[in-house]
């Protein structure tokens, strides 16, 4: 059988578009999603778009080509039957929500992944899963930050609030009197 060119020349751009998308990222998840509905699916796509991740479902051989050249290309042994590819920036954002997703459905299994040239087994996708995300990190940052400050103003304005207290206990004392 030969193929249409038409058909050959949509591969070629999906499998550079892929390899672009790899290259650009942290971290990638690689999960068997057989026996989950349209829906389901529906639903893990949104819950990887809101937390800054992405999935895709492509087939496996033009899935290792597109790993050709990039950090992530430790997965490639681990494309074999109905898989999907989920992908980030944020190191913690794609296995956060493929391990929460896995939790909730059965028939999404994590098959491992990889963080750069690093692969990761099933269980090294939960310990990334565990981490707090970048964004909790910078809060924390940010908290641990503003602590010293706070109680800097706080010891600062002391001595003066409890001048006021004296003043006014000595000030009530006379009125009572």
């Amino acid at each position: 059988m030969r193929e249409d060119p038409v058909d050959r020349a949509g591969k070629k751009e999906l499998v550079a578009a892929l390899n672009a998308a790899l290259k650009a990222t942290n971290v990638v998840v690689v999960a068997h999603y057989s026996g989950l509905t349209v829906a389901q699916m529906q639903n893990l796509r949104r819950q990887m778009k809101h937390a800054g991740a992405a999935v895709k479902v492509a087939k496996n051989r033009l899935a290792r080509i597109a790993l050709d050249g990039t950090d992530v290309a430790t997965i490639a042994p681990l494309l074999k039957g109905p898989t999907l590819i989920a992908f980030s920036g944020d190191p913690v954002a794609a296995p956060k929500v493929a391990v929460d997703f896995a939790k909730a459905h059965e028939r999404f299994v994590i098959l491992g992944g990889a963080m750069g040239k690093t692969a990761l087994n099933p269980d090294g996708v939960k310990a990334l899963a565990a981490l707090p995300s970048l964004d909790e990190l910078r809060a924390k940052m940010v908290g641990l930050i503003q602590a010293p400050a706070t109680k800097l103003a706080r010891l600062l304005n002391a001595p003066a609030s409890q001048l006021a207290r004296v003043v006014q206990a000595y000030a009530s004392k006379g009125e009572a009197a």
